[in-house]
């Protein structure tokens, strides 16, 4: 066995020879698994879905679903991957594959392993069976589902199943011919994994390391490096290298423009790169984590990123999409910066002299250009205590998930008796770079959160923004979103007298 490989459904799969742009999913068909498939090769239709085993935030593991179209699988070296063909045979159905099979989740089968991958790695999720009671059967492989689908039971709200199955699981996965019904169906009459299952077995072990890589090819190299001072040398090295966190973005320059770097720098694994903290006086998040992983580790202690994460792409997305990549790449339309830009936060700037703090809203300077300077990278994003009490991230698009944002905003507000005394937001999809509506804030604050004064204020941030016309949205769609956004909020969080007044 060569010194790179990935263990795929089990057994080790050598990486040598392999060409570092290579996606997995490329990788995956060139071994002859072909179960995932290429439908959009931009994480957008979840045909290509796999699971890979990732760290929890304790010492197990956890069955994580990914796009394989994106992630090059040079970043999977020493990692391990289960794909459709390794749940189970057609003699040996595993629990998920059987429930979409007799509840007729599959017509032509092409989204199918994707859809099988996605739904394998919610039903191996840790907690998810917690509040229901699961029933041994031995004609259910081991569990009977606690509800049928078609009986909600004890279901919390309709994206959530009776056995606790988060439907975003599948957020990421399309379907042009059987419909969801059925999908669903087979989603919520999934009970717990059977005693005897290897895979969820495998959650109560360590994870894969995440060794140092190197593999060089004919179009370059992709180097992981083992901590964040060898990561800074080699950007000194090779500064016009691209840093590789998740690949949602990277990955569909690879795939659709046909982008190749002549070296890549994988930064998800550095442990530098991973902390979460709480502290008296800020939340540190970072830059590596993923957008999952952020979410689980906050548990709602910043309101505001948490109503901006489910609108966020889709689960497979965000379960490798991470802030510091949103913000790397300098987008003006990433949905983070503006919910960001309303908390105030400050992005931490780590090079070979050391670290620098700066507001984010002085890191944009230009259509995805940045202060950051030769040799930095992104390490964290700081976010000031104490919070605004009044919190909501509103982005237009037009599907209300998996979509990119025509335009987004993240608002956060201090009332006191009634009274703004602290207003902030965040612009996306409305000028070159991200922005604060410092127009809005300073018509705001000051004065009474009152009907008058929001309509008042919602006309000035009507005029934030040079929005322009592309194929998402008209520049006169985008203004009067702006317009309609600020009265919405207050007709959220006014009193109905407030409302009619």
């Amino acid at each position: 066995m060569g010194e790179h490989r990935v263990t795929v459904n089990g057994a080790p799969r050598a990486l040598d020879g392999t060409d570092p742009s290579t996606t997995t999913l490329d990788w995956l068909r060139a071994q002859g698994l072909t179960g995932a498939k290429e439908g959009c090769a931009e994480g957008e239709c979840g045909a290509c879905s796999i699971m890979v085993a990732r760290p929890t935030e304790g010492s197990g593991t956890q069955w994580t679903a990914i796009n394989a179209c994106l992630v090059p699988v040079a970043a999977l070296d020493g990692q391990e991957v289960v794909t459709s063909e390794g749940l189970g045979r057609p003699d040996a159905l595993h629990p998920v594959q059987r429930e979409m099979a007799v509840r007729g989740g599959s017509q032509c089968g092409y989204c199918t392993p994707g859809f099988i991958c996605s739904m394998a790695a919610e039903y191996y999720r840790e907690g998810r069976c917690a509040a229901t009671a699961a029933t041994p059967d031995p004609s259910q492989n081991g569990h009977e589902p606690a509800a049928t689908a078609n009986d909600p039971g004890n279901a919390p709200d309709h994206e959530h199943g009776p056995n606790g199955f988060d439907l975003h699981a599948l957020s990421g996965n399309l379907c042009r011919c059987t419909g969801y019904r059925p999908i669903r169906d087979a989603a919520y009459a999934l009970g717990a994994p059977a005693d005897d299952d290897p895979y969820a077995a495998r959650l109560a072990a360590a994870p894969p390391v995440a060794r140092a890589t190197r593999l060089d090819g004919a179009t370059g190299t992709y180097a992981r490096p083992g901590d964040l001072t060898e990561a800074l040398s080699l950007l000194a090295d090779h500064p016009d290298a691209v840093l590789v966190a998740g690949a949602t973005d990277w990955g569909v320059e690879v795939n659709i423009r046909g982008a190749r770097t002549p070296f890549a720098i994988g930064i998800d694994r550095l442990p530098e790169l991973r902390t979460l903290s709480v502290g008296d006086d800020s939340v540190e998040i970072g830059a590596a984590l993923s957008l999952s992983e952020v979410e689980r580790g906050l548990a709602g202690r910043v309101p505001l990123l948490d109503k901006m994460f489910p609108q966020f792409a889709s689960r497979l997305i965000r379960n490798g999409a991470t802030i510091g990549g949103n913000l790397g790449t300098g987008s003006p339309i990433g949905d983070t910066p503006p919910a960001l830009l309303a908390l105030e936060a400050l992005v931490v700037l780590a090079s070979a002299d050391g670290e620098r703090e700066v507001p984010l809203a002085d890191y944009f300077t230009g259509y995805r250009q940045t202060v950051k300077r030769e040799g930095e990278l992104i390490r964290a994003v700081r976010i000031p205590l104490p919070l605004s009490e009044v919190t909501a991230f509103h982005k237009i698009a037009k599907r209300r998930f998996d979509d990119i944002s025509s335009v987004a905003v993240g608002f956060a507000l201090d009332l006191r008796e009634g009274v703004v005394t602290k207003a902030r937001i965040g612009l996306g999809g409305v000028a070159a770079t991200p922005i604060r509506a410092l127009a809005t804030e300073a018509a705001l604050e000051g004065r009474a959160w009152s009907a008058d004064v929001v309509r008042e204020a919602a006309a000035v941030m009507r005029a934030e923004g040079t929005p322009m016309d592309d194929h998402r949205a008209s520049a006169a769609y985008r203004t009067a979103t702006l317009g309609t956004a600020l009265l919405k909020l207050h007709a959220e969080t006014a009193t109905q007298q407030e409302v009619g007044a």
